[in-house]
């Protein structure tokens, strides 16, 4: 399962997925951000908390890239308790 955060100007939008569990029993979630283009999409997605970047494919910029690590930093304790909550629920 996947939960919506965000929609950027660009078009990308940011979700973050529900808590997985490792063979190691080590809970994880991946922050996927991705737009559409002339290709297909641009894809990054991080995995939370090791904040490997587990998929990078299409244009993203070295400077959104940044932004994107930077967001998933500083939300990662957003992330985790919503991913756990079941989503954000917005009217």
């Amino acid at each position: 399962m996947t939960y919506e955060f965000a929609k950027y100007p660009d078009g990308t939008i940011g979700v973050f997925s529900g808590v997985g569990k490792k063979e190691n029993g080590e809970e994880y979630i991946c922050i996927t951000f991705e737009r559409a283009n002339e290709n297909g999409f641009d894809t990054y997605v991080i995995e939370l908390p090791s904040y490997n970047v587990v998929l990078e494919d299409g244009n993203y910029s070295d400077e959104e890239k940044n932004n994107f690590m930077q967001i998933a930093k500083n939300g990662a304790s957003f992330f985790f308790k919503y991913a756990r909550l079941g989503g954000l629920k917005i009217a």
